[in-house]
């Protein structure tokens, strides 16, 4: 029987959750304002949480929620009443790294199945056996693991055990983000979702004989960024995951606007699909559009992180800049005969060049002769934030988005 992998995309916030659910996510996660390994992201409220439940739940989607830190005793006093907020709300599956965190969640919704996240540090298939034991539903691996340490784990655990792992985004310096870095440096813990990232700074070093003077790291011009990684991208050999019989292929970037999510999600539903449609072969090809897709959205360098061992990982880079070669301009809320309603999200001029990402994945160019703002007038450029104004275009369905090249 043909393993359809789950494509798992992230939810900052009700309206990151709308897009990715519209953009081809099969479930997404996200948190609530406790709890969480991401504090930065607007999160949820259990109104908001409940919301976005109703909506992905309306379209045949799943919500999980994160409750990955490891909390104070104090925190935990509280944590039962998130947990029941939760339950109420119908998400699918809690996220959970504490053991006592995995106790209360069977204590207080034991209907709802828990995921073991990738702060356990699961890299091997004893501590996923274990995670079974104890009522995982599913363990989210250590991004560490090879394509070869996967498939071994998959072969020695329960089938019913489900296997989730990353394949776009951000990478940490760390272990699987075990990292005390940012709280030494700025009291703020990465372990409790509030990480500075000091790993993306410029460093220099310094001799205790001689005060004041700096001396470059390396040879490059812009300094030495000795702890930055890169991003990971996955993409070109999603085959190989899936055939290592992960269940849940997992997009990082909770943090991350809601165009990122739409792009990258919709890159990725693409390289599933054409994965599924002929999931034998040996001889996958991602489609070229799938990668152009990949160069949309801001992103250090790519890399494929440790699928291909530690020696091929590959994870350092040169700065922590990134890559930028396009700008997300607007949105579309609304299309009637050949003219597409718009809102702002940046500026934008006539003869620039510009093309729409609709939700089915699909590309457009654009090139409109006119633009005409709220009131009616012919305008040259949308400089106002959030403005609304038409332009003339092809058909374009609502929650498509526009962007433009950079010079």
């Amino acid at each position: 029987m043909l393993q359809i992998p789950e494509l798992l995309a992230p939810a900052g916030d009700l309206e990151r959750l709308r897009y990715a659910v519209c953009y081809g996510a099969d479930a997404v996660y996200c948190g609530m304002p406790e709890f969480g390994m991401r504090s930065a992201p607007a999160n949820f409220t259990p109104e908001q949480l409940e919301e976005g439940v109703i909506f992905a739940h309306a379209r045949g989607r799943k919500v999980y929620l994160t409750l990955n830190t490891l909390p104070t005793n104090e925190e935990a006093d509280r944590l039962p009443e998130a947990i029941r907020q939760a339950a109420k709300a119908g998400v699918d599956a809690f996220i959970v790294a504490d053991l006592g965190v995995l106790d209360a969640c069977k204590t207080y919704a034991p209907e709802i199945d828990v995921h073991m996240s990738t702060q356990t540090g699961i890299t091997n298939y004893a501590a996923a056996n274990a995670c079974y034991k104890m009522g995982a539903k599913r363990v989210v691996l250590a991004r560490e693991l090879s394509l070869t340490d996967i498939a071994i784990l998959r072969d020695k655990t329960p089938p019913e055990l489900e296997i989730e792992a990353f394949v776009h985004g951000a990478m940490c310096m760390s272990v699987s983000g075990r990292c005390l870095l940012s709280n030494y440096l700025t009291g703020r813990d990465a372990n409790r979702g509030q990480c500075a990232q000091p790993c993306r700074w410029k460093y220099y070093l310094s001799e205790e004989t001689r005060p004041g003077q700096l001396y470059e790291i390396g040879e490059g011009e812009g300094g030495s960024y000795i702890l930055n990684a890169n991003d990971l991208c996955t993409a070109p050999f999603l085959d190989l995951i899936c055939k290592a019989g992960v269940d849940s292929l997992k997009i990082e970037g909770r943090a991350k606007t809601f165009y990122y999510v739409a792009s990258v999600t919709a890159a990725y539903r693409k390289a599933l699909d054409t994965y599924l449609a002929d999931p034998m072969s040996d001889d996958f090809e991602l489609p070229q559009s799938v990668l152009e897709e990949l160069t949309r959205t801001s992103h250090r360098h790519y890399s494929p992180g440790f699928y291909f061992g530690s020696q091929q990982a590959r994870q350092n880079t040169d700065s922590a800049a990134y890559i930028r070669d396009w700008e997300f301009v607007g949105t579309v809320d609304d299309w009637q005969n050949g003219v597409a309603s718009c809102q702002q999200r940046g500026k934008w001029s006539l003869g620039d060049t510009i093309e729409a990402l609709t939700p089915d994945g699909s590309c457009i160019p654009l090139a409109p002769e006119w633009i005409k703002n709220e009131a009616g007038e012919n305008v040259t450029s949308t400089p106002h934030a959030m403005e609304r104004y038409t332009i003339p275009t092809p058909a374009l369905p609502p929650m498509s988005l526009l962007r433009r090249k950079l010079v």
